[in-house]
């Protein structure tokens, strides 16, 4: 079963620009692990600052492995500082059918 879910965080003010370009580069390394089908980056139209990323993994073995990637923690690490949570707020979904 696909494993999907939504990352949300807003940057600090001023810190946008740096927090796009990081993630920008973050997403093209998951983009290419094995079980990742979708990761795709968004602003709210309404407020810059605010980064939605919609993921989606081929399943949860997936989606493990992509949280193991040794390129994970130190992106979340440098992170930190430059958004407002103390983290990204993870919303998992499931498919309506």
């Amino acid at each position: 079963m696909k494993k999907t879910l939504l990352a949300e965080f807003t940057a600090r003010e001023g810190a946008e620009d740096e927090v796009a370009r990081m993630i920008l580069e973050y997403a093209a390394k998951v983009r290419e692990e094995e079980g990742n089908l979708a990761f795709d980056v968004y602003t709210k139209e309404s407020n810059p600052r605010a980064f939605w990323i919609f993921e989606v993994y081929r399943d949860e073995d997936a989606f493990q492995a992509h949280l193991k990637a040794p390129y994970s923690g130190p992106f979340n690490t440098a992170l930190a500082p430059l958004i407002e949570e103390d983290a990204s707020v993870l919303t998992f979904l499931d498919a309506v059918t």
